[in-house]
């Protein structure tokens, strides 16, 4: 049978496992909330440690904590911020809307694991001196974003950015069939194709950069309400530098505490990034599976790595997987920020009462983001071989080419050309030679594919 304990706060007694770290309060929020069973981010437990550490920091260069207890509260945090307590977390998500009893939880753990038989320290009065939930689950969230983004998710996308321009060097002189509304269209390089997918993940990280200038402004300091009761005026300013020391990411403390506290604003406008990038993954995702697709009867213009087996039934079928995670990783972001948009619009007055599950929705989205761009480049687009045959053929029959030849014979001229290549099944080369006056070389000379990847205009001679 477990074995319990008595703890005890302001509403009274409660039993609590006896190897527990938390106390009565983490207790009651575990009684009150058996909803889902999915438990705070490890990301957002370590920003929660990281928090308690540099309040204790600032308060004792403020003289408002002594250094024994500081120096009690800070080494207790860092077994927080290690995640060799996290089973000691076990509060819900779903859970009261300011996250008070995840702010609780840790304050109880730190004081349980910091007090000796000579000195105490209260998880109240010490661990959460100069606080309240209303200010720090706020900045948990800003923090732990801000560090995740910054340490996990831009450093994955600037790998899947240099994936994609290393495989654009290697094919930039394969040409094959550009494609509009998915009909046939002029030609491009695989290596543009590629570079375009680079391009538009480094417009993504800048916008995910422009952003974190704002998440990482901290409403720390703010307490209760934003007014800052019970905080020493400079607390703010100073636990912004001992944390910033601490992770070497640049804090700062918010000029207008009400801001980060009855607002979610910029963790919203952070969400919508991570949809952005989401947006852009998932049609690279499809792209991959579009041109992978066969490899008979489809696209087959490439063939991904082969992982596993496709099929439980059809022998030899090879699926392209890593493009389906991706695409569907891309699919729980996007309602994701669905539901931090929803979240992010119950800040009621002086406090946002939806913080948890903007939490666990957010850090989930940066942490899936971050793994699976990571497999499409490395398991996907890194290892893909072009089937050149197939590629020249599409390319050398495909009657859109003759696109290239209007500057010479006119619009309607190539529309006849075109129709009459589709309809009979033939090359634009030698339906151009029965409908004009240009000689084989000259339509050739204007039809060659990789001269079509460049633009431009074909002057009438």
């Amino acid at each position: 049978m477990t074995e319990f304990r008595i703890e005890k706060d302001s509403m009274g007694e409660l039993k609590v496992p006896a190897d527990a770290l938390y106390g009565a309060q983490t207790q009651r929020a575990v009684n009150n909330f058996p909803i889902s069973d999915l438990t705070m981010p490890r990301a957002f437990i370590n920003a929660l440690g990281l928090i308690k550490a540099a309040a204790a920091e600032a308060n004792v260069s403020l003289g408002h904590m002594d250094q024994a207890i500081a120096d009690a509260v800070i080494n207790a945090a860092k077994k927080v911020q290690s995640g060799e307590v996290d089973t000691h977390f076990p509060v819900d998500v779903f859970q009261t809307g300011s996250g008070t009893s995840s702010n609780m939880n840790c304050n109880e753990v730190i004081s349980h694991l910091a007090s000796t038989d000579e000195l105490f320290i209260h998880p109240n009065d010490h661990v959460n001196m100069g606080q309240s939930s209303n200010d720090v689950i706020p900045t948990a969230i800003a923090v732990s974003a801000t560090l995740t983004t910054s340490e996990l998710l831009i450093p994955a996308l600037q790998d899947f950015v240099q994936v994609c321009r290393s495989k654009a060097t290697d094919l930039d002189h394969v040409v094959k069939t550009g494609r509009t509304h998915l009909m046939d269209a002029m030609p491009v390089t695989f290596g543009q194709e590629l570079n375009t997918w680079a391009s538009t993940i480094e417009t993504n990280i800048r916008r995910l950069q422009d952003t974190l200038t704002r998440v990482s402004q901290l409403p720390q300091g703010g307490t209760a309400v934003g007014t800052g009761i019970n905080a020493d005026p400079a607390f703010g300013g100073l636990f912004a530098e001992k944390l910033t020391s601490a992770t070497g990411v640049n804090f700062s403390s918010m000029d207008n505490k009400f801001d980060g506290i009855s607002a979610q604003d910029n963790i919203v406008e952070l969400s919508g990034q991570l949809k952005v990038v989401a947006t852009t993954l998932m049609k690279v995702a499809n792209d991959l599976r579009w041109m992978n697709s066969g490899p008979l009867a489809g696209i087959g213009e490439i063939e991904l790595p082969s992982l596993q087996p496709g099929s439980s039934i059809m022998p030899g079928k090879v699926n392209p997987v890593v493009p389906e995670a991706m695409a569907m990783v891309c699919a729980q972001v996007i309602g994701n920020d669905a539901t931090v948009t929803v979240a992010g619009q119950s800040g009621n007055f002086q406090l946002n009462v939806m913080l948890p599950v903007i939490a666990y929705n957010v850090l989930q989205s940066i942490h899936i983001l971050s793994t699976a761009s990571k497999e499409l480049a490395h398991s996907a687009i890194k290892g893909f071989k072009v089937n050149l045959d197939a590629v020249s053929e599409n390319v050398g029959k495909n009657p859109i080419l003759v696109t290239a030849l209007n500057a010479v014979i006119g619009y309607d001229l190539g529309a006849k050309i075109a129709k009459q290549a589709y309809k009979e099944k033939r090359s634009v080369l030698d339906v151009t030679k029965e409908n004009t006056d240009l000689s084989e070389a000259e339509i050739k000379a204007i039809l060659d594919p990789i001269k079509l990847t460049t633009g431009g205009i074909e002057e009438k001679q």
